[in-house]
């Protein structure tokens, strides 16, 4: 993801403002019927709208969904937006879809690194909360030795593109 665009300093950050009540909780839209993996709509449009700190459950994405045997093991997969359809992350970018599976499930969720983000599409809140610019939660930044790790619900990245 990244490009001649991306900003010198990551991650990009955002004020409250952001996440401030909207139509649908801190959305404009709920989230898409159909989602992708087999994620539960119900599910996803808590966590995507209707909250700020909270997270599925650890390991959701690996035991619960379809994940796993959807993407590809040879080519990049892009994650959209579970409320609009943008796109917000592209895994993996800059190491091997062993390696970004093997700390997704060391870590319970699905973790992105600074180049697999969408910075046109992707801020994160001074206290680490990952938020699309158009309100929807994603996660948190976790950062550790080698950088920032983006810890990101499933449920809000399996939206279908627009």
């Amino acid at each position: 993801m990244a490009s001649a665009t991306t900003p010198s300093k990551l991650p990009v950050e955002c004020g409250e403002d952001v996440m401030s009540p909207k139509a649908h909780g801190t959305s404009e839209v709920p989230v898409q019927d159909n989602l992708r993996y087999g994620c539960d709509k119900a599910t996803a449009d808590r966590i995507c709208n209707f909250n700020r700190h909270y997270a599925e459950h650890s390991g959701y994405a690996v035991g619960k969904t379809s994940w796993l045997q959807t993407i590809s093991q040879t080519e990049t997969t892009d994650y959209f937006d579970s409320n609009t359809g943008k796109l917000l992350f592209t895994a993996p970018v800059g190491r091997s879809y062993e390696d970004f599976i093997a700390e997704s499930k060391s870590h319970g969720w699905p973790s992105f690194r600074d180049a697999e983000v969408n910075w046109e599409f992707v801020r994160c809140l001074e206290n680490g909360e990952c938020v699309s610019v158009d309100g929807t939660h994603l996660g948190h930044n976790l950062p550790d030795r080698t950088g920032n790790r983006y810890c990101i619900n499933l449920v809000s990245v399996a939206g279908n593109p627009v």
